[in-house]
This record gives structure tokens, sequence and C-alpha cells, in this order.
């Protein structure tokens, strides 16, 4: 009873904001309408819900939440967040597009990022066509909820036979000094043969009270694209994040994504990508620390829906504390999806007794001409290698350390980009430390 009282509570809350400030925000207002009565009917999702039963979302909503937050980082904090030296930088802070400290100067031709507001104006016809095309509102209620409310965000194209050489990263940053609610989104499109590297980081600064992000990012990869994304998670003990990507594949295209969760009190990652035409190569990969009371939650979907596709998929964790780490990873095969090549992996070590990791990979598979596999496996740090890399003079936690991060390197080799390699090794040996 208490947790219906308190979800009914929170829900009337998200319903009035809505209708206090639809009229200003971009986009499709009939769009929006539909989303919040769709997200009305889902509710916010309890332990009740399959989906959610590790993660206490409402729990972690019990608190006041207010909606807007003004600019509060200074131009120096941005800065330093910039660790990508010579990228495209677009700043988000709680939710909104922050131009003037965003690095967009002398894009290439082919190439246009901007405010996903002002792209609702300007690109209209690309925007039409993409915008909340894949992210299904009946689907889950966050993906709901955040098109709904979303205030602003990122939009990115790129056209046909572009090839980016310079990375991009959007920086989500989240400060309050009042417990803040934001729905940041993102709408990325990549056309006919473009290439691009992508960079998500998601980072708290000067806060002083806890913000829910419920980020929301669409990317759409037309044929034959080729598309590395990456994923970095770094929101320390007062940020909540939901962030929720979907990724739909067209014809001969290849896409890597790479998701590293480093902090945060409460994580929850929903990753679908969905394989819609023939000969698609596809990379999952992602890596979790946690400690503390920190929550960790990765549900993946990959759907095949085509014949002669591959995916892959590597996600490792590190369980330390009280800490809870979950994966629920689905593979579908569609009857239509025959030489399908699918695999699944998921790779844990529980450093302490209070630790806990629920993890469950599954598929369903349509189809009888394919190859599948899933595994899973959690287990403690290795006592004999332990001891041999002590006989050999290192110290008990040096030897542990040593093994951690050859766990570990595995997902962390996967990146491409070696300043952005080397930013991540850093903060996990920050982390190790």
């Amino acid at each position: 009873m208490e947790t219906a009282i308190r979800t009914s509570r929170i829900k009337d809350k998200l319903i009035s904001e809505f209708e206090a400030s639809k009229k200003i925000l971009f986009g499709n207002a009939q769009l929006r309408d539909q989303a919040m009565e769709s997200f009305c009917k889902q509710g916010i999702p309890t332990r009740k819900h399959e989906e959610y039963k590790y993660t206490h979302v409402d729990l972690m909503l019990k608190e006041e939440f207010y909606f807007s937050a003004n600019k509060n980082c200074s131009d120096e904090q941005i800065e330093h967040l910039k660790f990508l030296k010579g990228a495209y930088v677009a700043i988000i802070e709680n939710g909104v597009f922050i131009d003037g400290s965003s690095n967009l100067q002398n894009l290439p031709k082919g190439l246009t990022i901007c405010s996903l507001a002002v792209a609702a104006k300007e690109n209209l016809t690309v925007f039409e066509k993409y915008y909340a095309k894949n992210a299904d509102v009946y689907a889950d209620a966050f993906i709901a909820l955040n098109t709904a409310m979303a205030k602003d965000g990122v939009f990115i194209h790129i056209t046909k036979n572009a090839i980016i050489e310079k990375p991009i990263h959007i920086i989500h940053i989240s400060t309050a000094f009042e417990n803040t609610f934001i729905n940041p989104r993102n709408l990325i499109v990549i056309d006919e043969n473009a290439q691009a590297k992508i960079i998500e980081s998601f980072e708290t600064l000067d806060s002083t009270a806890r913000t829910f992000s419920n980020a929301l990012t669409e990317i759409v990869i037309n044929k034959s694209a080729i598309v590395d994304h990456y994923k970095i998670q770094d929101e320390n003990d007062l940020g909540y994040l939901v962030n929720t990507t979907q990724i739909i594949q067209k014809k001969q295209s290849v896409f890597s994504t790479h998701t590293f969760m480093l902090s945060g009190s409460l994580v929850r990652n929903n990753l679908t990508l969905v394989l819609d035409d023939e000969h698609i190569e596809s990379h999952l990969n992602g890596l979790y620390l946690t400690a503390g009371n920190q929550v960790v939650d990765n549900h993946t979907v990959v759907d095949h829906r085509k014949p002669n596709c591959n995916s892959n998929e590597l996600y490792k964790g590190i369980i330390d504390g009280k800490s809870i780490a979950t994966f629920n990873g689905k593979i579908f095969v569609r009857k239509d999806a025959q030489k399908t090549n699918a695999f699944q992996s998921n790779k844990n070590i529980l450093l302490s007794e209070t630790g806990t990791i629920n993890t469950k990979p599954q598929l369903e598979i349509y189809a009888d001409d394919v190859k599948c596999s899933h595994g899973t496996s959690t287990g403690k740090l290795d006592k004999d290698k332990i001891f041999y890399l002590r006989a050999r003079g290192l110290s008990t936690e040096s030897a542990k350390k040593l093994l951690m991060h050859a766990f570990a390197s595995e997902v962390v080799d996967t990146v491409k980009i070696e300043p952005l390699r080397e930013y991540i090794e850093g903060k996990i040996f920050k982390t190790f430390e």
C-alpha cells in the first residue's frame, strides 16, 4: 500500500509538471500527449514489474524532486571535462543544450550538431523522419516519460559518404542545489556509407542535492555506415541515472557500443539494438565497477530480424561492498533471421561477502539455421593466482589489483580511441586504489 501511494504521488507530480510546461516544449504536441498517456497507464516501475525487479526506482523517487535547474557550472569546470582534445564537443547541463560552452566551430562538411529544439525547426525533414520512431512510448515507462517531458538535447546528423575523423563528444552534466529530475534527449542519424566515433559521458558536478536523469538516445545507422559508440557513466553518489539507448541498423552497417559504469548511486541501462536488414555486424561491450551501496542494472536486447547477421556481446563486472549488480541480456532471433551468429557472455568477480550479482542471459530463437550461445560466470579472485604473484614479490593488495586490471582489460582494450582508453584506464586505476 505504501509503495502504491508513493508511486501515485510521484506520477501525479510528473503529470502536473507536464501540463504546466508542455506549451513551451519543442516538437509534436500530439506525440507528447500520447507519451504522457502511455506513462500514466504504465506508472513508475516497482519491484512488481519483472523488468525492474532488482531496481527499486520508486524508492529512489520517494524524496521531493523539482523539474528545473539553471546553469550552475563554471566554464573552467566544463573545460576540465573535455578530456578529448580536438573533439567536437556538445554540452548538456541539466538536460539543456549549452551552445556557448560547446566546441562546435568549423564543423566539417556533412556534419550537423545542434540543439534538439533547434533541429525541430531548422532540420525538420530529418527530425520528423526519425524522432521517436524507434523509441516506443508503449514499451517502457521511462521512454514514455522522456518523450513527453524532454526539454532539449543534442541532434547529430552525418550525411551520406561523410567520414568524420575527429570524435564527437556529448557531455551530460548534472548539477543541482535541490533535488532535480531531468529528461535529456538525443537523436543521432548516420546516413549511408558515413563513418563516425561518438562518445557520451555522464558527470555530476557541484551538487549538494540529488539528480535523477532519465536520458534517452536514439541512433539510426543507415546502409553500410560504420559507427563506434562509447558511454562513460561517472555520476557519483548523488546521481541517479536511467539511460535508454535505442539503435536500429540497416544493411551492411557495422556498429560497436562500449559502456563503462564507474560510479553513481543508481545506474540503470536499457540498451536495445535492432538488426533490421541483412549482413549487419554488431558488438556490445560493457564494464561495471560497483562498491558501497551502489545499484547497477544492465538490460540489453539484441533483436535479429533479418538473415546473415552477426552480434557479439561481452559484459564484465567487479562487485564490492554491499553493492548490487544486475545483467539481463536478451537475444531474439526472428523466424526470418536464418544464418544468424549471435554470442553473449557475462562474467563477474565478487570481492565481498555482502555484494550481490543477478545475472540472466536469455536466448529466444525462432529460426532453425543459426549459431547462438550464451554463458555467465561469477566467482572470486583466484587464490592460486594471488599466491603465484605473491611468490614473485607482490603484496596481496598489488596482486589483487593486477588480477582485476587483467579481468577488466578485455573490455577496455576494445576502445579504439587511444586518449579515451587512457582516460578510462585512469578512472579504473583510481577506483581500484
